[in-house]
């Protein structure tokens, strides 16, 4: 059974636990009699290879690159005011792991947004640090590969829109 692909080699696509990847073709294989097509896609900066099946693709969360608007409510979420709660760190954690592998760049800007600290405040907890720079380097390469830019230039670019607003 051949299925309409959403996908072709090339395509820069988001999967959410692991950030910006590029397809790399479409695969079949055969198990027990059936045969299954797969996405391949290579993930640059975990130096990976994952296979989706095509039919689980949309149900696994894999998608295309964010339009430049959903960047843009991204961006104006960096501005915004810190909401982060004040309940337990283990259980604050938990919820920025899960919006960060949400793959969603307007949870992940609101990740950032929660943990930056302006530099006359307390340090941040190595945890912290960890999932701060977690979600950094997720947001920054969607924002690369968006705008064709460096990735590190695009998390400079993040960086100085969360110093403007401390």
């Amino acid at each position: 059974m051949v299925q309409k692909l959403e996908f072709a080699a090339g395509d820069y696509v988001v999967y959410p636990a692991h950030g910006v990847g590029c397809i790399e073709g479409v695969e079949t294989l055969s198990f027990g009699g059936s045969e299954v097509q797969l996405y391949a896609i290579h993930f640059d900066k975990e130096r990976m290879r994952l296979k989706i099946p095509v039919m689980k693709a949309k149900t696994s969360g894999l998608r295309r690159l964010s339009s430049k608007d959903r960047l843009k409510s991204a961006m104006e979420t960096l501005q915004g005011r810190s909401r982060a709660k004040r309940i337990m760190w283990s259980r604050r954690a938990q919820e920025y792991e899960t919006k960060i592998n949400s793959g969603d760049p307007v949870s992940i800007a609101e990740v950032l947004r929660d943990l930056r600290r302006p530099d006359d405040q307390s340090e941040q907890s190595y945890s912290e640090r960890q999932i701060y720079q977690s979600a950094l380097d997720r947001l920054a390469r969607e924002v690369a590969a968006v705008e064709k830019i460096d990735e590190n230039k695009a998390a400079e670019r993040l960086e100085e829109v969360l110093k403007k607003v401390a």
